[in-house]
């Protein structure tokens, strides 16, 4: 059975990374969506939130699960018994930044890193740009599933309210 994992923070999941995804899913038995933890940063949406907002985003990929990960990828590459991962890159800045840590995951644990161009449409959109656009009021309909719209839109109206 070929099995990959998604590494990534989601804060907030968005269509671009949803193309990675369901692109990733047509091509492996067992994807895992790996929400990861980073204690040095505090997100929009807690990894609950998160978890929630991308298992509903990906209910119509039975081959996806969705959890979250603390500490080295290459312990949950070993542990699950995921050789690949897989991540979006929407720019070569995307490439640089994520090569070395390929290299490292490769050396640590014989896991290779497969590298998917997003959907062109996506190749500007960063979680913290949609949140940044949202926060000054701008229209990021285009770049969220709903679901992930409305809450994104209600975590910034409690965010005003205080």
């Amino acid at each position: 059975m070929s099995a990959a994992v998604c590494p990534g923070s989601y804060d907030p999941f968005t269509l671009g990374h949803r193309f990675v995804v369901e692109r990733t899913a047509a091509r492996f038995d067992r994807v895992v969506v790996a929400v990861v933890v980073n204690p040095n940063k505090q997100g929009m949406f807690s990894i609950d939130e998160r978890i929630e907002l991308i298992r509903e985003d990906c209910a119509d990929l039975p081959n996806v699960e969705v959890r979250s990960w603390s500490g080295l990828l290459v312990d949950l590459v070993r542990d699950d018994d995921l050789p690949t991962i897989v991540k979006g890159l929407r720019s070569e800045t995307d490439f640089a930044y994520e090569t070395p840590m390929a290299q490292m995951n490769r050396e640590l644990a014989d896991a290779e890193t497969f590298f998917m161009l997003t959907d062109p449409r996506f190749a500007h959109v960063s979680s913290s740009l949609v949140k940044e656009v949202a926060k000054l009021g701008g229209d990021v309909t285009p770049y969220l599933a709903p679901h992930i719209h409305r809450a994104l839109a209600d975590k910034l109206a409690g965010a005003r309210s205080i």
